[in-house]
C-alpha cells in the first residue's frame, strides 16, 4: 500500500478502533481506506488486521491503545 502513502512503509495516526484509525489515515492518504474496506463497510476479502502482532477476528472493530501497532496484511489461507 506504499503507493497510496507516498512510499512511506510506516505511517502514524490515532484512533480508538481500527475503523477510526483508517478514517484518519484516509484524510492524509486518499484511497487508502477503499483499498482495505469494501463499500459495505467490511474488510475486503483477503485482508486481515493484525494489532500488536496478533491477527484479530474483530477486524475494524478492534479497540486500540496508545502505541498500538496495526498492520493490514493479506489473509493467509491453507488446507
Amino acid at each position: 500500500m506504499q503507493h497510496l502513502t507516498g512510499g512511506e512503509a510506516v505511517v502514524q495516526a490515532s484512533g480508538q478502533t481500527v475503523r477510526e484509525l483508517l478514517a484518519r489515515l484516509e484524510q492524509r492518504y486518499p484511497g487508502l481506506q477503499s483499498a482495505i474496506v469494501q463499500d459495505d463497510g467490511r474488510l475486503r476479502p483477503g485482508v486481515a488486521v493484525a494489532v500488536d502482532g496478533y491477527v484479530t477476528s474483530l477486524g475494524l472493530y478492534q479497540r486500540l491503545t496508545d502505541g498500538s501497532d496495526v498492520q493490514f496484511v493479506p489473509a493467509i489461507g491453507g488446507g
